[in-house]
């Protein structure tokens, strides 16, 4: 017969176990509140569902949990399992210790997709391709799409993925040096003037070096979380700070550490033919106005 060791301490021992319980009943609190505090799985859930695209109710279907769970974790209210916290890591081939101790970047999250497609290729595997195949003879200038923006941000430097990207013909000697973006937001539009959502933007690439030049300009910044297009109010030795033409719009700082690369936007494709402005109006009104007074003096 197997004796417990617990059925074999005496009244005395199991009241100082009781008692010590007790005693660090709030320190056992504590440390659960600051466990919770230093966890990061729900931002990193939302941030994985961001790039990846997947919404709650299909992140919660993979992992067989109810739909108003995630939204609990995203929030702090809650946290997932141990064994949901595991099934999340092996899926997204995550390790378990960086999902909890800290916050993933978008580039990490696409790092990761380049890793271990690589690793599928190692293993015979066939990972799907999001682009076309490269055209050979291909010129032109590459043009980033809405949606390739964080493909973009990943691998900027790549020159295979710099190839594979659509390009736009435009009659200029050297393109090398030129992008063009897709405009993405409503925000350097005003009035129905400026750039409009889906505008083709085409920048030269400028060194974050020497940016007195571009004060005032529309610029669009590669960053860490995001391509942004605005105009640049003003910079110093740690940030940039942008600002819109719809002044609706809180200014923006960018810290240049975050800075992949910048683009001083020279022209703009768009597709929207855009009525006069209210005071171009009254200066046709007030024109054609002093040029019938003019001929009526003359006669």
């Amino acid at each position: 017969m197997i004796t417990s060791k617990f059925s074999q301490l005496d009244s005395f021992d199991i009241e100082i176990i009781s008692n010590f319980t007790k005693d660090n009943d709030k320190s056992y609190s504590m440390a659960q509140n600051i466990s919770k505090k230093l966890s990061f799985i729900g931002e990193n859930i939302k941030k994985i569902r961001q790039v990846k695209r997947i919404s709650q109710a299909e992140f919660s279907s993979l992992f067989n949990l109810a739909r108003p769970s995630i939204g609990a974790y995203e929030e702090g209210r809650s946290e997932p399992k141990i064994d949901t916290i595991i099934q999340i890591a092996h899926h997204f081939r995550i390790s378990i210790d960086v999902l909890l101790t800290r916050k993933l970047t978008v580039s990490e999250i696409y790092s990761l997709d380049r890793l271990n497609e690589k690793l599928d290729k190692a293993h015979n595997l066939e990972p799907t391709s999001k682009y076309p195949e490269a055209i050979a003879s291909k010129t032109g200038i590459p043009l980033v799409k809405n949606n390739h923006y964080l493909d973009y941000i990943v691998n900027y430097q790549t020159a295979d993925f710099l190839n594979k990207l659509p390009v736009i013909q435009l009659p200029i000697d050297n393109p090398n040096n030129l992008r063009a973006f897709e405009m993405n937001g409503s925000e350097m539009e005003y009035h129905q003037q400026g750039l409009h959502h889906g505008d083709l933007l085409v920048g030269r690439s400028h060194s974050l070096e020497n940016l007195e030049n571009l004060v005032g300009k529309t610029v669009s910044i590669v960053h860490k979380e995001s391509i942004t297009t605005r105009r640049l109010r003003s910079f110093d030795i740690s940030q940039i700070t942008l600002i819109t033409d719809d002044p609706n719009y809180p200014a923006m700082s960018i810290p240049k550490e975050d800075i992949l690369e910048i683009w001083h936007i020279e022209a703009a494709y768009s597709t929207y033919l855009n009525p006069p402005t209210l005071l171009e109006e009254r200066v046709l009104i007030l024109e054609k106005t002093v040029e019938e007074i003019k001929k009526g003096v003359s006669k």
